[in-house]
Parts: structure tokens; sequence; C-alpha cells
């Protein structure tokens, strides 16, 4: 199973990226899933080709090297994310109209930019359905230092974001900043969509950001059990995926989804079912 790897230098990079998407996927992906607040990974995920195409289209017609389509990603996922808890918060809007508004702002405006744009969008068209095997050494840099950002800040806030998503009446009560945790955590929820889009595309984020983290609550009920076992099931996710890619010939990043998506079904049809027969009983 490691001869590809042997063999290929640059599958072990991309296997590395896959690693650092995996860490923090698996970290915040465990709140996401507890929170119930799933789609909203969906919605910043696909706002973010409105970024995307903006700043790639500011580098292509003025000539602005510095902006990427990844910065634009950035930019525009912390920009929706934002939306989304303002609004919620503010106007006591329901998640999933916000949701589906900034879904069809996102992709409406990276639609028109990358129409405007010259020349055939190569790049973007990567960013929107995954390509593992243009990840560089500069872009490992990027994931894992977005990753340390992201566990650092849970690490000084994990207790209380494990009150919010529980029972966030009692977190009030008991004096937790509710309104700025959430607004972090989904901050936070940005910042792994961007670092998704990297290995499978904004297309396929919601998979790897919510699959691993649900088969791990199957399997415990502890968040920090949770997290740990989220983040070993997106790595060997990225390995299973690179691999079958490599030897079938298929698209890494949609690769990576599909066996993610086959490991729940399974863990459905195997674990779940008889649990619920012994309940029953």
């Amino acid at each position: 199973m490691l001869q590809p790897f042997i063999e290929n230098p640059f599958l072990v990079t991309s296997l590395l990226a896959g690693f650092a998407a995996a860490i923090s996927s698996g970290i915040i992906g465990s709140y996401v899933v507890v929170k119930r607040i799933v789609f909203i990974s969906g919605s910043i995920s696909h706002s973010v080709l409105g970024g995307m195409g903006l700043f790639f289209w500011l580098r292509r017609s003025y000539g602005i090297e510095w902006m990427t389509p990844m910065q634009g990603a950035l930019f525009a996922a912390v920009i929706s994310a934002a939306l989304i808890g303002w609004i919620h918060l503010k106007y006591r809007e329901r998640e999933d109209t916000v949701i589906a508004a900034l879904w069809a702002t996102g992709m409406s405006i990276g639609v028109i930019f990358i129409s405007l744009t010259p020349g055939y969008n190569v790049e973007l068209m990567n960013f929107l359905f995954g390509n593992i095997l243009w990840v560089g050494q500069s872009d490992i840099y990027i994931l894992l230092g977005l990753d340390l950002f992201v566990i650092i800040l849970v690490m000084l806030f994990h207790r209380k974001f494990l009150a919010i998503c529980y029972d966030e009446e009692q977190a009030l009560l008991q004096g937790i900043a509710v309104k700025r945790l959430y607004l972090l955590l989904l901050g936070l929820v940005a910042i792994s969509v961007v670092l998704l889009i990297q290995v499978v595309g904004s297309i396929l984020v919601i998979a790897m950001l919510t699959i691993p983290a649900a088969i791990a609550g199957s399997f415990t009920r502890r968040l920090s059990s949770m997290i740990c076992l989220a983040v070993l099931l997106g790595c060997i996710f990225s390995f299973l995926g690179i691999e079958v890619s490599y030897y079938q010939d298929w698209p890494p990043g949609a690769t990576i989804s599909l066996i993610a998506a086959i490991a729940y079904v399974a863990q459905l049809v195997f674990y779940q079912k008889p649990l619920k027969r012994k309940m029953k009983r």
C-alpha cells in the first residue's frame, strides 16, 4: 500500500495536505455535528466562490499577483460566517434562511466574476472540484499554520464551546458570552472550510467536514474522544482516497469523499441497526 508514495514523492505532499485538513475538519466538524449546524459549512463552502472569483479576476485583469483564489476563499468564508452569525443573533432569523441567501449570493457573484475573467480558469476549477495533487510545499505550511491556530483556540475555549453546543441557556446562566463564542465557532468553521477546499474542493467540503465527526459520534459519548476519532478517520480517508485514486485514475478529492460516504453507510448498516435492536429489547 505504501509503494505509490515511495515511487511518487508528490503523493507524499498530497497525503500531508490531507492529514493537515483532517486535523481541523475533525476538530471543528465535531462541534458542527454536535451543535447541528452542518449546513452552515455547505453555505460557506459555496459562498467562497464569490471571493475566489473576485480575487482571481483582480489578479488576471489588473495584474495584482499577490491576490490568489485561496486568499479570496478565506476572505469570503470569514465574511459569510460573520453574516450568518450576526443576522441570526440580531434579527433572530432562522439559520436555514440565511444559509440559502448566502449560498445563492456567493455562487452568483463567483459565476459573474469567473465569466469576466480572461482566459481559461483551470485554477478555479481545481478549487471547485478539488485537486490535492496541486498542493505545494508552501500550501502545506499554510495548512499547518491554520491548523495550529485552530488547535490553540480550541484548547482555550473547549469547555465554553462544549457548553454552547449542548445548552446555550445554561451557558448564559453561567455567565458565558454565548454570542461571541458562537461567532468565533462560525469563524473556525470558515477556516476549516478553506482548509478542506485545498483537498476536496468547495463542492465536496461538507462531506469531509461532517462525515468523520458523524461516524465518531456513533462510537463515543465524550466530545474530546469524538474529536480525536474524527481526526483519525479523516487521516484514514485521505490515505485510502489518494491510494485508490492513484490506482483507478480517479479525482483524489472526490475519491476521498466517496470513501468517507461509504464508511458512513457501513457504520449505519453494521453498527447502528444492531444497537437499535439491542435498545428495543
